[in-house]
């Protein structure tokens, strides 16, 4: 079975690969949680994280913006103290400066997933990679979203990072050509319109 080449052979992460990795995500709530979860990557590999998943959605209360902008400092340390996530205090403290981020847009009456779409005009960007070697790391979309995120408020957002969540969560759609989830990946992308 043909994948893009940067799954490897490691049972999780081809399953990540093959059932998550480029299917169209619109539930602002999922936008929310991957985009801290693909900044607590900076510097890493992904496989990092994805290990490291269950102990984030533990440590972070699933991902709830309104939940999180109620940590204290003493939830902080709490954090700092968990083996099960990257304990790197910039990191950790940027997932509590994003729910207030995303918490501000939502009370402004901004809605985070049209918010995010906007940036490939409400349809996925189809590719037709062949290899791995053409795929870009930052394209214009993923810098103009990284400037509007940290205007917002947001950290952990560079165009890099910005980049790869717009692959994980199909704003773009990567994976190469003949990859066996292209041909799927590829009807989503065409059936998705926010």
């Amino acid at each position: 079975m043909k994948r893009c080449d940067w799954c490897g052979d490691d049972p999780l992460y081809q399953a990540y690969h093959d059932q998550v990795w480029g299917r169209p995500v619109t539930d602002p709530l999922d936008l929310f949680a991957k985009l801290c979860l693909d900044g607590q990557q900076a510097g890493l590999s992904w496989i990092t994280i994805l290990r490291k998943q269950p102990a984030y959605y533990d440590a972070f209360a699933q991902f709830d913006p309104h939940a999180l902008v109620r940590y204290t400092d003493k939830d902080m340390e709490r954090c700092l103290s968990n083996p099960g996530i990257v304990r790197n205090r910039l990191k950790v403290q940027s997932i509590v400066r994003n729910a207030r981020a995303y918490v501000a847009m939502v009370d402004a009456g901004e809605d985070f997933s049209p918010f995010l779409w906007s940036f490939v005009d409400g349809r996925p960007i189809i590719n037709e990679w062949r290899s791995m070697s053409e795929i870009p790391v930052t394209t214009p979309e993923s810098e103009a979203m990284s400037k509007a995120l940290k205007k917002r408020g947001f950290n952990f957002v560079g165009p890099t990072i910005c980049y790869a969540f717009m692959q994980a969560t199909g704003l773009v759609l990567d994976h190469v050509i003949d990859c066996h989830c292209y041909d799927e990946c590829h009807t989503l992308a065409e059936n998705t319109v926010l």
